[in-house]
């Protein structure tokens, strides 16, 4: 086998449009590509992840399940993406900026959620903060 790389990640969504602009706008994704059903709806946006890959949003009509930020439930538990230690604080004071509260801290990582629920760190693991 000869894998070569992350390629995409998709997460389905009640509100794309919603959850698009979370990424687009407070995580400076570039939008990539709408795709639309046959009766012209909404199916999946998709944004670019820095460093290679993308994330499709896929619209689905169920609404999303509140859960605390540990659980015991098996799947999908969050998506980490990769900050340089001494980009820590802008990342901070900019999810503040935009009113997304800190779900939790660690050395290395913040943790947010996005509009629905889905967890998402912003690490420099195994590198230490910048004091």
């Amino acid at each position: 086998m000869d894998v070569q790389g992350f390629h995409h990640l998709a997460i389905q969504v009640h509100d794309v449009e919603r959850v698009t602009r979370f990424y687009r706008e407070v995580l400076g994704f570039a939008e990539l590509q709408r795709y639309h059903r046959p009766d012209g709806s909404l199916r999946s946006i998709w944004v670019q992840v820095p460093g290679g890959g993308f994330l499709a949003l896929e619209a689905v009509s169920g609404e999303p399940e509140a859960a605390p930020f540990r659980h015991e439930r098996p799947g999908l538990f969050l998506i980490a993406l990769r900050i340089a230690p001494e980009a820590r604080a802008g990342v901070v004071a900019a999810f503040a900026r935009a009113g997304v509260p800190l779900e939790h801290e660690t050395r290395w990582s913040v943790y947010v959620r996005d509009p629905e629920g889905n967890r998402v760190a912003l690490s420099h693991h195994p590198e230490d903060p910048v004091p």
